[in-house]
C-alpha cells in the first residue's frame, strides 16, 4: 500500500524536494519520506532505514545520482528498491546509461503530478 511505503528522495535543491513530497502525498498518500541532498547522504539514510523506493536526481554535487544507482545495484539489500531517476538530463544517452545501470524507471524535468502518478503506480500497486 502506498500510504505505507518509505520513500527516499534525493536532489541538491530542498524545494524540488518539498514539490516531490507534496506530490507523493496528494497522490499517494504517502507520508513516510526521507530526503538527502546528495548521493552521500542517501546512502547513510539507505544504510539505515528500510526503504521501498527511491526518487533521484542526476545531477548533485558530492555524489552524482547516477553514481548512487550503480551503489545501489551493486549491494545485495538494495539491488532491488526500485529506483527512479528524476532529471533535466532528457537526452537518450542518457536514459540508455542510466538503463543499462538498472534505473527502474525515468522521469524528466518539468513533470506534473501526472508524470510522477503514471510512473510510480505500477511500484505502489505491487509493494515493490
Amino acid at each position: 500500500m502506498a500510504s505505507e511505503m518509505c520513500v527516499l528522495i534525493v536532489d541538491d535543491f530542498s524545494i524540488m524536494r518539498g514539490i516531490i513530497r507534496r506530490m507523493l502525498l496528494k497522490e499517494f498518500g504517502t507520508n513516510n519520506i526521507f530526503e538527502a541532498e546528495d548521493g552521500i547522504t542517501a546512502w547513510q539514510i539507505l544504510s539505515s532505514e528500510k526503504i521501498d523506493l527511491v526518487l533521484c536526481d542526476w545531477n548533485m554535487p558530492n555524489m552524482t545520482g547516477l553514481d548512487l544507482l550503480e551503489k545501489v545495484r551493486a549491494h545485495k539489500d538494495f539491488s532491488k528498491v526500485p529506483f527512479i531517476m528524476i532529471t533535466a538530463e532528457g537526452k537518450k544517452e542518457n536514459v540508455i546509461e542510466a538503463t543499462k545501470k538498472g534505473v527502474s524507471g525515468y522521469i524528466i524535468k518539468p513533470f506534473t503530478a501526472k508524470d510522477l502518478r503514471k510512473k510510480l503506480s505500477p511500484i505502489f500497486q505491487t509493494g515493490e
